[in-house]
């Protein structure tokens, strides 16, 4: 066995190694737009880690689960079934809407998405404070991951909605189509950047979490999704407030998926209404949401620096 002594002297060559070591800088470049580029670089390189992150989160969530992913299945189904009936069936908004179930289900798929997002996106650094707290890692891959998780079930979703258009409806097969993975990206895009910036947030002052669930809950029944956005236009007729209602982001791509995926035929005979320019719309909200993200990449990388204090 090594005596005392020497377990210390070779402690203290250890020491005078470590401090002999230069400085490596693993902070991005305070310039505005070259500390963006740094930053996208750095994630990049440690994309085989973010493969395993989401990995990770997957198998998190459906630890000793018998069901695995079927469990991503069965709530929206049971949304779907909810209001269909309450909406639906008791409201009457299937009598004015065909097909009704599939309208409900592209809208509950585009919110599902979105939702997962923000929720994984905002509780993502403090989750993985342990790692943040020990070793240097770009921590926008924590928030990342949980939008690779997101996309993971919306995936799985989607080829349910895929099967049951074609099982109970008809395909839209139309230039319309492209409007669809349009809206994905538009939704894509603006929950990375809220995610991003709440994820910062969250670190400092833990009530953001809290805020999230009241923000989900509301904007749920703020954006069309278990009912026509024909009813908002014939509420509020083209005004003021419905142009506002327009300028949310998870709106517009919501309105994409469902002109794109809901059977276009049997909407315009039931006189179902779209809002002008919603092509050029989408264009606008991308481009707004690509700003978006990039402000909250720059606002994230000033707050990462304190995380593990705060932690």
């Amino acid at each position: 066995m090594e005596s005392e002594l020497q377990t210390r002297e070779k402690r203290i060559a250890r020491e005078k190694y470590i401090e002999s070591l230069p400085f490596l800088d693993v902070s991005t470049k305070t310039g505005v737009f070259r500390g963006f580029g740094a930053s996208m670089r750095d994630i990049w390189s440690r994309r085989e880690l973010l493969n395993r992150l989401v990995k990770r989160e997957l198998k998190a969530r459906y630890k000793d689960s018998s069901l695995g992913v079927v469990w991503s299945l069965l709530r929206p189904l049971v949304q779907l079934m909810i209001y269909y009936f309450a909406i639906g069936q008791i409201l009457g908004a299937a009598r004015g809407t065909p097909d009704f179930g599939i309208f409900v289900f592209i809208g509950l798929t585009m919110w599902a998405l979105y939702s997962e997002i923000i929720s994984g996106s905002t509780t993502s650094i403090i989750a993985n404070s342990g790692l943040v707290k020990k070793v240097y890692l770009p921590r926008e891959i924590f928030p990342l991951a949980a939008v690779g998780s997101a996309l993971v079930n919306f995936g799985i979703q989607l080829i349910v909605l895929f099967a049951g258009i074609f099982i109970l409806s008809t395909f839209p097969w139309s230039p319309d189509l492209l409007l669809a993975p349009a809206g994905v990206l538009v939704l894509l895009t603006f929950g990375t950047a809220f995610g991003l910036l709440l994820a910062a947030l969250n670190v400092y002052l833990r009530d953001v979490q809290h805020f999230v669930e009241i923000y989900v809950l509301i904007f749920f029944w703020a954006s069309p999704i278990v009912y026509p956005f024909t009813f908002v236009h014939n509420a509020l007729g083209g005004n003021w407030l419905e142009q506002l209602y327009l300028c949310n982001p998870v709106t517009v791509a919501i309105l994409a998926a469902q002109k794109a995926l809901w059977s276009a035929g049997a909407a315009a005979d039931s006189g179902q209404y779209w809002p002008p320019d919603l092509e050029l719309r989408l264009v606008i909200m991308f481009g707004i949401s690509l700003i978006l993200l990039w402000a909250s990449q720059r606002i994230f990388a000033r707050l990462q620096g304190n995380f593990a204090q705060e932690l």
